[in-house]
């Protein structure tokens, strides 16, 4: 089988699935059983002044049958004393010394607060530090969190502060709510951050009980905003990464999260840039032996591609994202309704009528009334095949007959 070790910022772990800051992390028993479900390397539920949570805490988003495909959560970072907490990473690290063991921090805005629990959680044996700058709630009222991910001028420089007193790898978890990522990644790189990782929660209020009138989750008739994550903010954070791993200034290792539910999920993520990945939610959802699978899956994927090793792969998509105007106007795709496959729901018909460009109409075939598309009015947007939902019913076939490509960006140049 390929080789699932890695080497991610200095930090050695037998394979790429890591724990991401969260409940799942938030004690030394739970790290434990964690790495003997085979996860690689877990991050501390983040370490500070102990804080004093709410009830209720969480909120789930459910779409039909499927339970929690988005998760918001106004839980803050640990309520356990600090002492109890280095005393644990300590215990961990002994007993599991080839998994990774990374603290995660966050403290006023303040060096010598920075400094100082610096000072007193390095000596546990961890692996590292990860420096929050991304919790969107609760801490970011307090000028912390996102508060300092926000602004890179803070980010830099609580991340130099941290590298004054530590020679181990840093890692500085960045926060989504920007309206472009890469300033504050290339903030934490200036300041000496050996990595970073993204994304962090997404601000969001989950919905409201159209009953009671209180949003979700209900503290004692009130709510706050909190940080989204799960399945439904994938998207986001595949795009933060690769806007990272394809600037060219930009040349530290990047931890990916958000959304990560299976193997795939995670090929996805390294694919886009990403050394390795953290999980979160989905251990919240299934418990931690979803590893095994992750695990097997990545295993099987590398064999069947010819990868020698997992560190292969890392960034082998990144070049296939660009700008849209560097994008080929010349190519065309036309959809193509197979009626082998098609059930004769007629949604494609229904979605391309009043949501896309009316190019449906009906045939009569085989005593059969189906859906055909109309070419000459197909744009091949794609939309009739997403919301088929018989497979192989719709195929998307292209039908430029290999003209050269144009794009924008040349057409412009040639029109001036």
């Amino acid at each position: 089988m390929a080789d699932l070790n890695i080497n991610f910022a200095g930090v050695k772990s037998p394979n790429p699935f890591w724990l991401a800051s969260a409940p799942p992390t938030n004690m030394g028993s739970m790290v434990e059983r964690a790495f003997d479900a085979g996860w690689g390397g877990a991050v501390w539920k983040t370490l500070g002044e102990p804080i004093v949570n709410v009830s209720s805490r969480l909120a789930g988003l459910d779409q039909g049958a499927l339970r929690m495909i988005g998760l918001n959560n106004i839980e803050l970072i640990t309520d356990r004393p600090l002492e109890v907490n280095l005393k644990e990473v300590a215990e961990c690290k002994k007993k599991y010394p080839n998994n990774a063991v990374i603290i995660s921090l966050m403290v006023e805005s303040k060096k010598e607060a920075w400094q100082e629990i610096v000072k007193r959680s390095q000596d546990t044996g961890a692996d590292g530090f990860e420096l929050n700058f991304g919790c969107p709630h609760g801490m970011s009222e307090r000028g912390m969190g996102a508060a300092m991910g926000q602004v890179p001028e803070y980010t830099c420089m609580v991340t130099e502060w941290v590298k004054e007193v530590s020679d181990l790898p840093v890692i500085v978890k960045l926060t989504p709510n920007v309206t472009h990522i890469v300033p504050p990644g290339k903030a934490a790189q200036k300041g000496g951050a050996d990595a970073v990782s993204l994304i962090n929660t997404i601000n969001s209020i989950m919905g409201v009980d159209v009953e009671t009138m209180i949003p979700y989750p209900n503290v004692n008739g009130m709510a706050a905003h909190g940080g989204y994550c799960g399945t439904a903010v994938k998207p986001i954070a595949l795009n933060m990464v690769s806007e990272l791993a394809r600037d060219a200034e930009f040349n530290i290792p990047i931890s990916g999260i958000g959304g990560i539910n299976t193997w795939r999920d995670a090929v996805e993520f390294m694919l886009l840039g990403a050394g390795n990945v953290q999980v979160c939610t989905a251990v919240m959802h299934y418990g931690y032996r979803i590893v095994e699978d992750m695990i097997d899956g990545l295993n099987a994927y590398l064999d069947e591609k010819g990868f020698a090793s997992v560190n292969d792969i890392i960034g082998k998509s990144v070049n296939r994202v660009t700008d849209w105007g560097n994008l080929d106007l010349n190519y065309d795709v036309k959809a193509h309704v197979n009626e082998e496959h098609c059930i004769r729901c007629n949604l494609c018909y229904v979605a391309c009528e009043d949501g896309a460009h009316q190019s449906f109409e009906f045939v009569e075939s085989n005593g059969h009334r189906y859906p055909r598309v109309i070419e000459a009015e197909c744009v091949g947007c794609n939309l009739c095949a997403l919301v088929c939902p018989s497979p192989g019913a719709i195929t998307m076939e292209r039908r430029d007959d290999g003209l050269s490509p144009q794009t924008w960006k040349q057409k412009t140049q040639q029109s001036t």
